[in-house]
């Protein structure tokens, strides 16, 4: 059977999700043994003795970079910095399904953040998706709720920190190698964590948790990989929802790793935020069909 490139970048995108969400249980599965300052500069360090093989295997190892990228790539830097952080903070002490269906969010919140500074346009049907994500947001976070665990805050800083990441990465110019900028990121997560561990006592590591820090190291690189190539395959409107699939691996690996099961109220906030989500990648695959059909009418009446 010949598979399409839609086919090829669905396989790629679930892939990149299981990966994460395997690093994510990876990481989660150390929490409590090991320092996370120490945790994330191993991490760090494995990471970028491999991503920098990566590159320099994809050539991609260059310092001529336009001047304006330079410093996105910081602010890129300094958001990743955030997010690893809050997010591992937040996993250290959440339901992994709990803290993955906040982090559904983030197409909502990049689409939000780039209308309100970048002035990119967003018709009301999309403003309403956003709004009703977030009321799912707000069933899984619930605060004031009993039970209310305050490391829910530590995601939605996690979900912001993502969303600069994500939008300073929008802004790099084509030129920059994208290999380039997870190396130049890897280390210096590695460098500020590192740092940020020294003051600490480090505890010794045994097979099993080195173990489990070289596979976290090796899927989050599948990640990164995955998610490069998903982008250069397949149409982004057909592709993306398969970003969702992230879901459905951490409620399995929750419950089959920790013993968790998200409480039917959390559940519905998840089915909201996907919903929304997915309602938004429609509108994008309809509003984009109807841009194409406009250019070939016009192509026509000037033949």
């Amino acid at each position: 059977m010949v598979r399409s490139d839609n086919l090829t970048g669905a396989l790629l995108m679930m892939a990149s999700m299981a990966a994460f969400t395997l690093n994510d249980t990876m990481m989660k599965m150390l929490a409590g043994e090991i320092p996370l300052f120490q945790l994330l500069f191993l991490r760090g360090v494995i990471t970028s003795v491999l991503v920098a093989l990566v590159a320099w295997r994809m050539n991609a190892l260059t310092l001529r970079l336009p001047k304006r990228d330079l410093k996105f790539i910081g602010l890129r830097t300094v958001a990743e910095i955030g997010a690893a952080y809050f997010f591992l903070t937040a996993l250290f002490n959440m339901p992994l399904a709990n803290v993955t269906a906040i982090l559904q969010a983030l197409p909502l919140t990049i689409t939000l953040t780039a209308a309100l500074v970048f002035k990119e346009p967003i018709g009301w049907r999309r403003l309403l998706a956003i709004l009703t994500g977030f009321i799912g947001v707000l069933l899984i976070v619930r605060p004031g709720a009993e039970g209310f665990n305050s490391y829910s805050l530590y995601t939605l800083a996690a979900v912001a920190f993502v969303t600069l990441r994500d939008l300073s990465t929008r802004k790099l110019s084509r030129e920059t190698p994208s290999m380039l900028v997870t190396l130049a990121t890897s280390v210096a997560v590695m460098v500020v964590f590192g740092l940020a561990s020294l003051p600490r006592e480090w505890v010794a590591m045994d097979l099993r948790a080195g173990a489990l820090t070289f596979g976290a190291s090796f899927m989050i690189i599948g990640g990164y990989l995955f998610s490069v190539m998903v982008m250069r395959v397949g149409e982004i409107s057909f592709v993306a929802p398969f970003r969702y699939t992230g879901l459905i691996w951490a409620l399995v690996l929750g419950w089959l790793a920790f013993g968790e099961w998200p409480d039917p109220i959390t559940l519905l906030g998840a089915a909201i935020v996907v919903g929304s989500g997915m309602f938004m990648l429609y509108r994008e695959a309809q509003l984009g069909l109807a841009t194409r059909r406009a250019q070939r009418f016009r192509g026509q009446r000037e033949r």
